[in-house]
């Protein structure tokens, strides 16, 4: 044992395992995101309580997940940074939902999708507790936690696969979900989230993805989100057509014209992730890190460390 190692206590360094980081992050995460869904599956048309106990749930975990950053991880959670966050989250939010929409027009121009009126712009407020929910809570677990910790471990490439195939299996559990649109969904959804993190080393653009086009999707269209249940949009919307582009019962996400716009961004963040060095080797093939010299111990998290840029 040499002096670094002896400046760091065995239980912190167990702690910071990556499987056991994982499960006491991922843990506390998921019973947040659980207990937010089922509060507002019994609350049905109670509005307000309905955000109130979303934006709870929120807090309550990115408290967790910040806390767990500090004392366990021992580095600054620079992945929830504010000063950059309100600029990536806005982008976020304009693409998901021009992603969404743009899926929507091609469909309404192969005859796939028609529009027959509207409903009163008030059916598009219960969906805003579904997005925050949904938007932040599964960010934090899949790409704050999941994400993070397997790509430090075992690299990007190993993580984008492992993150998105978890991603896409978990909507398995939904009402209608069939596994065609867990499929699309690890392909499209896993794979553009990721790339979003991978890109900004933050998980404000992804959050935006993430609400804008589960908002508009419901919201404003109507659509089935991810296999759950239908809810009124302000557009009343009918699809007809063959499954691979209408999606099913699990929603246009299982629709080909949607994954195809999804993916296809999801590889452009890629790549610009790729030109600008944000990519991270697994634990075999990277250097012996450098041991910081204020704490006496390596720094875990590297890759969240890469220099941000959007």
């Amino acid at each position: 044992m040499n002096d670094n190692d002896a400046v760091v206590p065995v239980w912190l360094r167990i702690l910071q395992f990556p499987p056991i980081r994982l499960f006491l992050l991922g843990y506390p995460l998921f019973y947040c995101l659980g207990y937010s869904n089922a509060f507002m599956e019994q609350n049905k048309g109670n509005i307000l309580p309905m955000i109130v106990a979303a934006m709870g749930m929120v807090a309550l975990a990115m408290w967790v997940y910040v806390g767990f950053a500090r004392f366990v991880e021992r580095r600054s959670p620079s992945d929830l940074a504010l000063a950059p966050g309100i600029r990536e989250l806005g982008i976020g939010m304009l693409v998901g939902s021009g992603l969404y929409t743009a899926g929507v027009l091609v469909l309404l121009a192969m005859g796939i999708m028609r529009i027959e009126g509207t409903n009163p712009v008030s059916v598009m407020l219960p969906a805003i507790s579904m997005a925050i929910s949904s938007g932040f809570l599964e960010e934090l677990l899949f790409r704050g936690a999941l994400f993070r910790i397997v790509e430090e471990w075992l690299g990007s490439w190993i993580s984008v696969v492992v993150s998105s195939v978890v991603f896409g299996a978990v909507h398995l559990m939904n009402p209608t979900a069939t596994l065609t649109g867990a499929i699309f969904i690890s392909i499209e959804a896993g794979l553009l989230l990721a790339a979003a993190y991978m890109l900004t080393r933050r998980l404000w653009l992804g959050i935006g993805f993430h609400i804008s086009w589960n908002y508009t999707q419901s919201a404003v269209f109507g659509g089935i989100v991810s296999g759950g249940v239908a809810e009124p949009g302000l557009f009343k919307t009918v699809t007809e057509g063959p499954e691979l582009l209408t999606g099913g019962n699990f929603g246009l996400e299982a629709s080909l014209v949607p994954c195809i716009l999804a993916t296809t961004a999801g590889i452009i963040l890629v790549v610009k992730a790729v030109r600008r060095g944000h990519v991270a080797q697994p634990f075999w093939s990277r250097a012996r890190p450098e041991i910081d010299p204020s704490t006496g111990q390596a720094a875990i998290g590297q890759p969240s460390a890469l220099p941000p840029r959007l």
